[in-house]
């Protein structure tokens, strides 16, 4: 058994982590689809505001809340599911505006929707995407039925903005910063930018909508509200950090074969083990493949001009397979211990479920790239 099929029968949840543009969303869709047909009633949640990965689910769109994928769409390949597979596209602002309305009282969620200072808070918070993804799992591992949660995360520049992501939201939110944050301020009549450097660049885009009193009034209203509702945040966000630490949570580490991904997904990979989180597998993708025997001997038999050119092409794929297949000994060198699956640069985008359930069959070992 692979690892990632040990992950699909196992894990409760798999969070796919890496830079954006090396295919996060269609690895944690395929997992998602391959759990439901293997019997595990599952879910993907992602933040990949394109509509093909709907269209390719059979779904005309995706948004803040479940829906089912029709098992219809899987029987022209003579598949039959036997859990149904979930789809959702995770609105940062509508699911920090849900958390707001679960957890604070209801005289005072109007006062806090209508924050000028919540409203940049809820996407503009160093950590916020990555905090509320989470804490949408975090709930749906705890009050649905799914046997698998599957989050393709947001592109995240610095693996500490997501492994930091519930603690920077608490500090931010908790009161003794508050009064440390708001106390200077309300002595010098003015509010600097220095002052929101609590381990971060928190609130810049917000910082640039206010000026003076006007701000300080705005975070003074906020910081009060939510001062009472202070412990169900901490309380939520120690939900969400057991989650990231337990064992029946796996990280798939997704990354493509350049040598700045790689770098990328190995610092990643050190800060993931030191975090003490579970790695299942380092994924591999758009490996360029070695040109087989066979397409050179299909060039041989072409007219002499166009042998050249085909033949050409061929030794050109030949270096960038051979650069990737350095690249992933570096990588196997850096990462040892860890499952390394390569799948392979398709001809075309993975934009419909034929070309999604052809890269489950590298995901699960059915294919080999060699």
């Amino acid at each position: 058994m692979t690892a990632l099929q040990a992950a699909l029968a196992n894990k409760r949840v798999l969070i796919c982590v890496g830079s954006g543009g090396v295919g996060k969303t269609t690895v944690a869709a395929t997992l998602a689809l391959r759990a439901a047909v293997d019997g595990r009633p599952s879910i993907v949640c992602t933040i990949d505001p394109a509509k093909r990965l709907a269209n390719s689910l059979g779904l005309s769109g995706l948004g803040n809340t479940e829906a089912e994928v029709p098992a219809s769409v899987l029987e022209p390949l003579g598949v039959h599911p036997k859990a149904a597979l979930h789809a959702m596209m995770l609105d940062m602002k509508a699911t920090w505006d849900d958390l707001i309305t679960r957890v604070a009282p209801p005289d005072q969620r109007e006062r806090i929707f209508a924050n000028r200072f919540y409203q940049s808070l809820s996407t503009a918070l160093a950590g916020s995407q990555e905090y509320i993804a989470m804490e949408k799992v975090w709930d749906l591992r705890r009050s649905k039925d799914y046997e698998l949660v599957v989050l393709d995360t947001p592109p995240t520049a610095h693996a500490l903005d997501f492994l930091d992501a519930p603690n920077r939201v608490l500090d931010f939110l908790d009161n003794e910063a508050a009064k440390w944050l708001l106390t200077p301020a309300l002595k010098a009549g003015k509010v600097g930018l220095s002052l929101f450097n609590l381990g971060g660049s928190y609130v810049t885009r917000a910082l640039s909508r206010f000026t003076g009193t006007e701000m300080l009034q705005e975070l003074s209203s906020f910081m009060v509200t939510l001062s009472s509702m202070n412990e169900g945040f901490r309380e939520r966000a120690r939900g969400v950090r057991e989650l990231l630490e337990d064992k029946t949570t796996g990280f798939v580490l997704v990354t493509s074969p350049n040598p700045e991904r790689l770098d990328e997904a190995i610092h990643f990979h050190g800060l993931l083990k030191q975090n003490r989180m579970e790695m299942t597998a380092i994924v591999v993708n758009r490996v360029h493949p070695v040109p087989t025997p066979g397409l050179w001997k299909d060039a041989a038999s072409l007219t002499p001009t166009r042998r050249a050119k085909v033949e050409e092409t061929l030794r050109e794929l030949q270096v960038l397979a051979q650069q990737d297949l350095e690249g992933m000994a570096q990588l196997r060198a850096a990462c040892p211990g860890t499952p390394l699956i390569q799948v392979p640069r398709f001809g075309l985008d993975v934009h419909d479920l034929t070309a999604l359930w052809n890269t489950g069959r590298y995901l699960l070992g059915d294919d080999v790239l060699v």
